[in-house]
C-alpha cells in the first residue's frame, strides 16, 4: 500500500553519515587501552587489519547484492533469493542480535563516560554485578539516554540523518585533534611492546573487531529509503568501510605513542587521557575527546536503531513477525512499533552494570559473523543461481571476492568457539546467544503458524520482482541530489 512505504530522504552525505557514525561508536575511546594491553601496540593495529579486511571483502559482497536488490531489510532478501526462507530469517535474526547488542552497549557506555566528566556522580547502591557496584544514578543516564534515542529514531529518518551528520562532525574533530596531537607529542618508545601476548592477544583483539566495524550493514537495511541511483549504494558502502578501517588503526596509533603501557593500564579511559596528555595535561582536551566519544555513542545508537528497526520491519512485512511490528507510523513514516521493540530490550541494559559491555561485545560480534558469513555465500550462490541479475556495483573476478570473504568469515567464526583463546565467556555471552536463538525459533514458529510458509514465500518474491524490474530513473552521479525539504518529504 501507498501509506506504507518508506520515505526516500538519504542523499550522499546521509549515507555516509549513517554508515560511518554507526560503525565509529565508543569503543574507539572506553576499549582502545584493553587492545593495547592485550596484543600491543603493532599487534592491536594487525588485529584490526585483519579484522577490517575481513569486512572490506564482506562489504564489497553486501555492495554488489544491496545495490541489486536494494530492499529493506537487505540480508533476508539476499538470503531468501540464495537459500531460501527459513535460512534467510536465521540469517536476519542474527544480524538483529548483532545491532540490539550495539544498541544496549551504548545504553551501557554512556553513563560510562560521564565518569571522566563527573567522577563520583554514581550514588544510590542498589546490587553487585560480577564485582561491579551498580549505582542509581549510573544506571538512570542509560536509561535516560536509550528513551531520547528511541525518540529520535520515532520521529524519523530525516531528523535521526540531520542529528547524525552534527555528532559526525564533532566525532572527526575530536580524532583528528587526537591524531595530530599524538604524531606532535608522541614518541615511538611509548609503543613497546609492539606485541603484548603474542598471537594469543591479537586473536583476543580480532574477535572484538567485527563488532567495531559493523555499521557498514545499516546501508542495505535502510536502501528503500535510499535516494540515490543503486550503483552509487555499494561504492558509499565499500568507502565507509575503508574509513573505519583507518580510523581504528590511526587512533590505535595515537594513543600508543602518547601513553606508556604503564600509563594506559592505569587509565579508565585512555583516549581521553592521550588526548590530555598530547596537549600537555590539558584536562579541557580530555573532554572534548570525551565529547566526541558522546557523539561516537549518539551516532552508533541512532544507526543500529534504524538498522535493526528496518530488519524487524522486513521480517514482519514478510509474514515471519507479527505483523504489527511492520507498520509504518501514520506521519513520520517510521516503523515506530519496531522501533518500541528495541527500546523495550535494550533500555534496562544499564541495570547489568559495565561488565555487560565485554559480554555484549563478544556476543554481538559472533552473531554478525554468521550473518556476514550466510551474506557471503548468498553473493556465491546467487553469481550462479542468477547469474542475468542486473547488478549495477558489479564486482570483477566472477565469486573469487565471495569465497574469500566466506572462508575469512569461517575463520573468525571459529575464534569464538570452545576451546579457542578467545572463545566466549560461559555462561555470560553464551547465555545471551542461546536465549536470542530460542526466541527467534519460539517467534517463527508463531508466525509460521499465523501466516503460513505459502504466504511468506509470495511476500517474499513478490517484492524481489518487482524490485528486479524496476526502472531505475536516470541520475547523472556526477551532480549531487538535492536534499528534499520537510514539505517534500512529508508530501511522499
Amino acid at each position: 500500500m501507498e501509506d506504507q512505504k518508506l520515505l526516500k530522504v538519504l542523499g550522499n552525505r546521509d549515507v555516509l553519515v549513517l554508515a560511518f557514525g554507526a560503525m565509529i561508536g565508543w569503543g574507539w575511546v572506553v576499549t582502545a587501552g584493553l587492545w593495547i594491553t592485550e596484543a600491543g601496540s603493532l599487534g592491536a593495529i594487525l588485529a584490526f587489519l585483519i579484522g577490517g579486511l575481513l569486512v572490506v571483502f564482506v562489504g564489497l559482497t553486501y555492495a554488489e547484492l544491496a545495490a541489486a536488490l536494494p530492499l529493506s531489510g537487505g540480508e533476508l532478501f539476499y538470503g531468501y533469493a540464495a537459500m531460501g526462507r527459513l535460512l534467510s530469517y536465521i540469517m536476519t535474526w542474527a544480524i538483529i542480535l548483532g545491532y540490539v547488542s550495539v544498541v544496549a552497549f551504548e545504553a551501557v557506555a554512556l553513563p560510562t563516560v560521564f565518569d571522566y566528566l563527573f567522577p563520583g556522580y554514581g550514588k544510590g547502591y542498589m546490587y553487585t554485578i560480577a564485582g561491579w557496584d551498580v549505582m542509581a544514578t549510573w544506571a538512570g543516564v542509560g536509561i535516560a539516554g536509550s528513551i531520547l534515542i528511541a525518540w529520535i529514531n520515532y520521529r524519523g529518518m530525516k531528523l535521526a540523518s540531520v542529528v547524525m551528520t552534527i555528532l559526525t562532525l564533532l566525532i572527526v574533530t575530536a580524532g583528528v585533534l587526537l591524531i595530530t596531537g599524538s604524531s606532535i607529542a608522541g614518541n615511538v618508545e611509548n609503543m613497546q611492546p609492539l606485541f603484548g601476548s603474542g598471537m594469543k592477544g591479537i586473536l583476543v583483539v580480532l574477535i572484538m573487531t567485527p563488532f567495531m566495524f559493523v555499521g557498514f550493514d545499516v546501508i542495505p537495511q535502510a536502501a528503500e529509503e535510499i535516494n540515490l541511483p543503486r550503483k552509487r549504494i555499494g561504492q558509499l558502502l565499500v568507502f565507509s568501510v575503508l574509513m573505519a578501517v583507518a580510523w581504528y588503526v590511526l587512533i590505535i596509533f595515537g594513543v600508543s605513542r602518547v601513553l606508556t603501557p604503564s600509563e594506559i593500564s592505569g587509565s579508565a579511559l585512555v583516549t581521553a587521557d592521550a588526548m590530555a596528555k598530547a596537549f600537555g595535561g590539558s584536562k579541557m582536551m580530555g573532554n572534548i575527546l570525551v565529547l566526541g566519544g558522546i557523539g561516537g555513542i549518539l551516532t552508533s545508537w541512532i544507526g543500529f536503531y534504524v538498522g535493526g528497526s528496518r530488519a524487524i520491519f522486513a521480517l514482519a512485512r514478510a509474514g515471519m513477525l507479527p505483523k504489527s511490528l511492520g507498520e509504518l507510523h501514520p506521519k513520520y513514516k517510521t516503523p515506530h512499533r519496531a522501533i518500541l521493540l528495541i527500546a523495550v530490550l535494550t533500555t534496562l541494559a544499564p541495570l547489568f552494570g559495565r561488565p555487560a559491555l565485554v559480554w555484549l561485545v563478544d556476543a554481538g560480534g559472533l552473531a554478525l559473523v554468521v550473518a556476514w558469513l550466510m551474506v557471503a555465500l548468498s553473493f556465491i550462490i546467487l553469481r550462479k543461481k542468477r547469474p542475468n541479475m542486473k547488478r549495477p556495483f558489479r564486482l570483477p573476478g566472477g565469486t573469487s571476492i565471495g569465497w574469500i570473504a566466506l572462508f575469512m568469515s569461517i575463520g573468525v567464526f571459529a575464534l569464538y568457539m570452545p576451546g579457542m583463546p578467545s572463545a566466549l565467556i560461559w555462561p555470560y555471552e553464551w547465555v545471551i546467544i542461546l536465549v536470542w536463538s530460542l526466541l527467534g525459533a519460539v517467534f517463527y514458529k508463531m508466525a509460521m503458524a499465523k501466516s503460513g510458509a505459502a504466504n511468506a514465500n509470495a511476500q517474499m518474491d513478490k517484492e524481489i520482482e518487482r524490485i528486479l524490474q524496476e526502472e531505475e530513473t536516470p541520475v547523472d552521479e556526477t551532480v549531487p541530489l538535492k536534499e528534499p525539504t520537510k514539505d517534500e518529504v512529508y508530501s511522499q
